[in-house]
């Protein structure tokens, strides 16, 4: 890293503030910096003022780097912006959250500066002279170690697997704007409208997570989980076999091929515990899991567990909650 150095950060805004998935991403490079030198660059395509650039800044990043022409969710042209910025700055790791954007930006700008990508890491630290990402593989059961050949390590990583660093307000750093496109640059995409409700977005910032699976045996099961949802203030997801059931959408799917989810509540009801399934939801702080097999594997990963009839449980848990609700 002695020529390469410092972080590169797709920043990106959830209600007019740094995503929390963003604050993620500063802290971890501002960790990867202050152990391997090297400053942190943001480039915040979303922004329209100065203030949440300050905001990046307070959260680790040195410079803040805006489209001149504003708002964009144009994959190509993030990747050329991306492109653009890493031939000013040499980093010697680019992170983006791995969500829909990353999947799609990642591997478009690995093809562009002839870099490899390692996508849903969970780690990244120095070794040697080179940076190692870790990231789960096989279901989850193991853990691979991927590192570059030559910087830039290129990486998406896991929402929910860092942790947050307290912004610092004394903190001070430069913004500046980049050209977004040549003037020939013709978008094959036109944004008509952002609406996060009801889209993943909800659900992977979702303090509260209650999922349902195959156990609930009908579509009508989950309108009793977006009921104890609403009592709670929680999101909510399903597994798989629930969606390819047709019970619930597919973009509320937690797992392997879904969502990953790191609530402080997960509520598991119905669910068995298949390896796909937890690693959607291994993130977790508390799981609560409700199944009618005392031997299903929800229960090796749950800290609390309820064996019976969730179609009999859920209820009782609703009449509970508003029995409990102070009077208004």
């Amino acid at each position: 890293m002695a020529v390469e150095a410092g972080v590169l950060v797709l920043a990106r805004t959830q209600e007019d503030a740094p995503s929390a998935a963003t604050r993620e991403l500063l802290s971890l490079a501002r960790r990867l910096c202050e152990q391997a030198g090297g400053a942190v660059t943001a480039f915040l395509p979303e922004a329209g003022d100065d203030a949440i650039a300050n905001e990046l800044i307070r959260q680790g990043a040195d410079t803040v780097l805006t489209a001149e022409e504003g708002t964009t969710c144009d994959d190509e042209v993030l990747t050329r912006c991306l492109a653009q910025i890493t031939a000013q700055t040499h980093p010697a790791a680019i992170l983006l959250v791995h969500d829909s954007v990353g999947a799609d930006v990642a591997p478009r700008l690995a093809v562009r500066l002839g870099a490899g990508v390692a996508t849903d890491c969970i780690a990244i630290a120095p070794h040697d002279d080179r940076l190692v990402a870790l990231r789960p593989c096989y279901g989850g059961k193991l853990l691979s170690e991927i590192s570059a050949r030559k910087p830039p390590l290129l990486a998406t990583v896991r929402r929910g697997s860092q942790e947050i660093a307290a912004p610092d307000v004394t903190r001070r750093g430069s913004i500046g704007k980049i050209a977004l496109v040549p003037a020939d640059y013709t978008a094959r995409k036109r944004v008509v409208k952002n609406d996060t409700r009801g889209s993943e977005a909800d659900l992977e910032s979702a303090r509260i997570v209650i999922a349902g699976g195959r156990g609930l045996e009908a579509e009508e099961g989950f309108r009793m989980l977006e009921e104890l949802a609403e009592l709670l203030g929680a999101a909510v997801g399903a597994s798989r076999v629930a969606c390819d059931l047709g019970w619930y959408p597919h973009t509320r799917q937690i797992g392997l091929t879904g969502r990953v989810v790191s609530p402080e509540l997960y509520l598991a009801v119905g669910i068995s515990g298949a390896s796909q399934h937890m690693v959607g939801c291994a993130g977790a702080k508390t799981i609560v899991a409700v199944n009618r097999d005392p031997e299903a594997f929800i229960f090796k990963a749950a800290r609390y567990g309820i064996v019976g009839d969730c179609r009999e449980i859920v209820p009782a848990l609703i009449e509970n909650l508003k029995t409990a609700r102070p009077a208004t």
